[in-house]
């Protein structure tokens, strides 16, 4: 059975497409879900319209993930942290506390977007790349410093 597909279905295609799928698996699964739509003259029809406005949207898209890119590429961001009297930091640097300063610094980054393998858990320089939309990849630089905590020990 032929069917549009309504939004990207993993193994089967993306938003848009029209996908030959078993009728069991369009009647029972998808069309129900409301992930596809059977793909006869009507529908079809409609298909072209949106495509127009789909295909739109992904330009725009585009080319907000671009200005992203070019706003963030190299940027510094740098994160204070309390540190012990050795150096040590009181908490690790995680995707998501990276993904926060980034917000406050007006930049819309998930923290999924991320890529640090492993927290960062001393101060110092760190590059770390991040995969924006679109297959877009840019590097910045966390500058992680550390602050005492001014406690004394008795």
């Amino acid at each position: 059975m032929k069917v549009i597909l309504l939004q990207n279905v993993e193994g089967v295609g993306k938003k848009y497409e029209v996908k030959e799928v078993k009728n069991g698996y369009a009647r029972n699964f998808l069309i129900p879900e409301g992930s596809a739509k059977p793909a006869n003259k009507e529908n079809l029809k409609w298909l072209q319209s949106q495509k127009e406005v789909f295909e739109k949207e992904v330009e725009e898209d585009l080319k907000k993930a671009q200005e992203l890119a070019s706003n963030i590429d190299g940027l510094e961001v740098t994160i204070t942290v309390k540190v012990g009297e050795k150096g040590e930091l009181f908490e690790s640097i995680n995707a998501v506390k990276v993904s926060e300063k980034l917000k406050e610094m007006g930049f819309d980054v998930k923290k999924s977007q991320i890529n640090l393998n492993d927290a960062i858990k001393k101060v110092g320089e760190f590059p770390i790349k991040i995969n924006l939309d679109h297959n877009l990849e840019v590097e910045i630089k966390v500058i992680v410093t550390g602050e005492t905590t001014g406690e004394e020990k008795v």
